[in-house]
C-alpha cells in the first residue's frame, strides 16, 4: 500500500465532521441562535486544534503534505501550523519537558526572573495558575506570550518563522472568504475562537508538572467522555509521550492494556477524570509559578 493510499478512517472521517459543525456554526446555526453558533465554533475549533495535533504526528496519512494540506485553514487565528509543529516536536524531547526556556510548552517561570516581575504581573500569574484563571485568563496571556515571542523571532529572521507565518497568512484567506459570506461577524468568531482556547487550556493545565525524574513530569486523566474526544485522548499524556506516533484512537486501548505499568512509570500522577481535575484545581493552584527545581538541569535527571 502506498504512503498515500494507507488511510486512517476515524481521524478523517472525524476532521470533515469538525469541518461540517464548524461551517454550520458560522453560517446557519448562528443565524438561527448566535449563542448556540458561537458555542458550536468554538467546539469545531477545539476539535480542530487536536486534529492539527494529529496532523503533526502523522494522521490519517503517511504523507505530510496531504496531512498539512487537510489542516490548511488558520481556524485558530494565532497559531500558524509551522510554528505549533516546530515547536512542539520541540517539546517532546521529554529531558525538556517544564523547563522555562527549553520546553516551548512550559507554564513555569525562572525563579530568578520571577522575582523581578512587578507584583501586579505576579498575582496575575499566580491567578493564571488555578485552572479556572487558566480558562479565563490564560488565553489572553499565553496569545501576548507567544506572538511578543514570535515578533521577535520574525524580526531576528530565525530560521523557517517567516516563512510559517506566509504560510499562516495564506491560510487565513479562505477564512476570511467564509466569514465575509457567512451569517457570524468577526467579533463573534473571534468569541468562539476564545472559547476554543479556554477549553484547550483545560487539557494543558496538568499535562505536565515540574519533577526531577523525567518520566514522572507527565500525566494521565482516565476521562472517557467529551473532553476525551475534544482532546482525542491526550488526556492519556504519559501514554502519548511513549508512543508519539500512536492515532488518537488507539491511546486507550494502550493504556488500558497496562494501566499499572503506566500508572508506575509516571509516579501515579494521575486523575480519575476531569470532575476530579475541576473539583480539585478549579480555584486553587497545583504548583508554584517559579519553576521549584530550576536551574537545576532536566537532564541530571536521567
Amino acid at each position: 500500500m502506498s504512503k498515500i493510499a494507507r488511510v486512517e478512517w476515524p481521524t478523517l472521517l472525524l476532521l470533515i465532521a469538525t469541518y461540517a459543525v464548524w461551517g454550520l456554526g458560522t453560517s446557519a446555526l448562528y443565524a438561527w441562535s448566535p449563542v448556540l453558533g458561537v458555542v458550536a465554533t468554538g467546539v469545531a475549533v477545539t476539535q480542530f486544534a487536536s486534529l492539527q495535533h494529529e496532523a503533526m504526528h502523522g494522521h490519517p496519512f503517511r504523507n505530510r503534505v496531504l496531512n498539512e494540506a487537510l489542516v490548511f485553514p488558520a481556524l485558530t487565528l494565532t497559531v500558524p501550523y509551522g510554528r505549533f509543529r516546530n515547536t512542539h516536536m520541540a517539546h517532546h524531547f521529554d529531558p525538556i519537558l517544564t523547563d522555562p526556556y527549553d520546553d516551548p510548552e512550559s507554564n513555569y517561570f525562572d525563579p530568578a526572573v520571577w522575582g523581578r516581575l512587578p507584583r501586579l504581573m505576579q498575582l496575575v500569574f499566580r491567578a493564571n495558575n488555578s485552572l479556572l484563571g487558566r480558562m479565563l485568563l490564560g488565553p489572553l496571556i499565553g496569545n501576548v506570550m507567544w506572538l511578543v515571542g514570535e515578533a521577535r523571532l520574525f524580526g531576528r529572521n530565525a530560521p523557517g518563522v517567516r516563512r510559517d507565518w506566509g504560510l499562516h497568512v495564506l491560510g487565513l484567506v479562505p477564512l476570511a472568504i467564509w466569514l465575509w459570506w457567512a451569517a457570524m461577524p468577526f467579533w463573534a468568531y473571534l468569541l468562539a475562537v476564545f472559547i476554543a482556547h479556554s477549553l484547550l487550556k483545560i487539557r494543558t493545565f496538568l499535562e505536565h508538572r515540574a519533577h526531577e525524574d523525567v518520566f514522572s513530569r507527565t500525566a494521565i486523566v482516565e476521562d472517557r467522555g467529551l473532553l476525551a474526544l475534544l482532546f482525542l485522548n491526550n488526556n492519556f499524556h504519559a501514554v502519548h509521550h511513549r508512543h508519539p506516533g500512536v492515532p488518537w484512537y488507539r491511546l486507550r486501548q494502550i493504556y488500558d492494556a497496562n494501566r499499572a505499568g503506566f500508572l508506575a512509570g509516571n509516579g501515579g500522577y494521575a486523575y480519575r477524570s476531569y470532575a476530579e481535575v475541576f473539583r480539585k484545581y478549579l480555584f486553587c493552584t497545583k504548583e508554584p509559578v517559579p519553576h521549584p527545581h530550576y536551574p537545576k538541569a532536566p537532564l541530571d535527571s536521567l
